[in-house]
């Protein structure tokens, strides 16, 4: 039986710990996981997603606040794993860890590499209009997604894809890649590829201002950083202190569900009209949504959430508030 010690600490992390401790091939002899971290208003420590998964599987759990400590890699030496399987752990590893297993470690990347190296594959790949998007499993070197390739697995981005939609479905395909490759793997039956040199990408960090949206940007565009970036930071952005809405002194909102326009019924988005209306401007807000103008086309917001209030469709929005036709989003 290989014995394999998981590092991982996200809900990405779940599905490929799941899936290994239930295979009688494997024996994980440890998770490692991030420390508990202070959460809510009373700042209680909160457990990982991978620590509840771990104690329910009733696994020995490690939370060293480094992974570069020289005690805790002793630590790992002492357990002799065959194998360490990282998933979305959170810090990169040194080249010491990396060189504790015989077979090395092994890491599950939601991404086609070279393509998306980084922290945030799955927005960065929707919010790019990307028609496809899968799963790498790879060798790990002291780089950051830079080891060779061991397996690879492709699905569709469908239009109904938002971040958290793909993140359940990725999380799956790994789980399951990462089964079918290991014992190939440690048998010497697959031989880690490369990367190819071309076609690498950075997918960096989410921040919450990469919600904010920028009408300037075509309508599609905005609508794919819309998916992309649900459910957090969220897409949002604001009226102006002047406007006469009661949403006035810049208040924020979210936008929850919308589509593009390619055209505003009688208000083309042609050059004329641009001329008078720039990006972001309200050209129509009744039952059928609030139509707003962005740098090639529009689109009509279906669901919003007013800050501080429920989630609401456009016309239960409009119901008790006035948008004005040339309100301005910024």
């Amino acid at each position: 039986m290989m014995r394999i010690v998981f590092m991982g600490t996200a809900g990405l992390s779940c599905a490929s710990l799941e899936k290994l401790a239930a295979d009688k091939r494997f024996s994980v002899v440890a998770v490692v996981t991030q420390p508990d971290k202070p959460k809510g208003r009373d700042l209680k420590l909160q457990p990982s997603a991978v620590k509840v998964v771990a104690e329910k599987l009733n696994l020995p759990v490690l939370q060293p606040p480094k992974a570069r400590d020289p005690q805790f890699i002793n630590q790992l030496r002492e357990m002799a794993p065959d194998l360490i399987v990282v998933v979305a752990y959170g810090q990169i590893l040194p080249q010491a860890l990396l060189d504790v297993p015989r077979h090395g470690c092994v890491n599950v990347h939601t991404s086609l590499l070279p393509k998306y190296r980084g922290a945030a594959p799955i927005q960065w790949a929707i919010a790019n209009g990307e028609a496809e998007t899968g799963v790498t499993i790879m060798k790990m070197d002291a780089g950051l997604d830079t080891g060779p390739m061991l397996s690879q697995r492709r699905t569709q981005i469908t239009a109904d894809d938002d971040s958290q939609i793909l993140h359940d479905r990725l999380a799956q395909m790994g789980a399951e890649l990462l089964v079918e490759t290991i014992p190939d793997f440690v048998a010497g039956k697959i031989q880690p590829q490369p990367q190819p040199a071309e076609g690498a990408t950075y997918a960096a960090k989410i921040k919450k201002e990469d919600g904010r949206i920028d009408w300037n940007l075509p309508a599609q565009q905005i609508l794919n950083r819309m998916r992309a970036f649900t459910p957090w930071p969220g897409a949002y952005s604001r009226l102006p202190a002047n406007s006469q809405s009661p949403m006035a002194n810049s208040q924020m909102f979210k936008v929850w569900k919308a589509e593009v326009c390619e055209t505003f019924h009688d208000y083309p988005p042609g050059d004329d009209f641009k001329k008078k209306f720039l990006s972001g401007s309200i050209v129509k807000a009744d039952k059928d949504g609030i139509f707003v103008l962005c740098g090639e086309n529009g689109l009509r917001i279906l669901e919003l959430q007013p800050e501080g209030k429920r989630r609401m469709t456009a016309a239960e929005y409009l119901a008790g508030n006035v948008l004005n036709y040339g309100d301005r989003l910024g």
